[in-house]
């Protein structure tokens, strides 16, 4: 499966657009992550705790949209997006949505 945040894919030439497709999760903070965190917030610096946690968020939702496009038949998603928000105090939803198409390889006639 081929993603890409831009409209095209180099090389390649949308031959069907099948539809927005989405995966998401919700990722709640664990009370030993939050007391590191606020130690770390003390002294300043990058909260290694809570990176995890977004980055293992967005790699769940990416990995639902991806199950999403391929039961649509696509092998490609185009013009990919994240977005986060907040659900609850401590609770934050990460969506991944883009537009499942199906992609052939273009074909130069160069006979030169």
């Amino acid at each position: 499966m081929i993603v890409v945040t831009s409209e095209y894919i180099a090389g390649k030439k949308v031959t069907q657009t099948l539809g927005l497709v989405r995966g998401n999760t919700i990722r709640a903070r664990h009370i030993g992550k939050d007391i590191m965190a606020g130690l770390r917030a003390l002294v300043g610096g990058e909260i290694h705790e809570y990176a995890k946690l977004i980055a293992e968020g967005r790699e769940q939702s990416l990995d639902r949209m991806i199950d999403h496009a391929e039961t649509l038949g696509a092998n490609a998603i185009i013009a990919t997006r994240f977005t986060t928000s907040v659900m609850m105090g401590g609770a934050a939803e990460l969506l991944a949505i883009g537009t499942a198409v199906i992609v052939e390889d273009t074909t130069s006639n160069n006979s030169g």
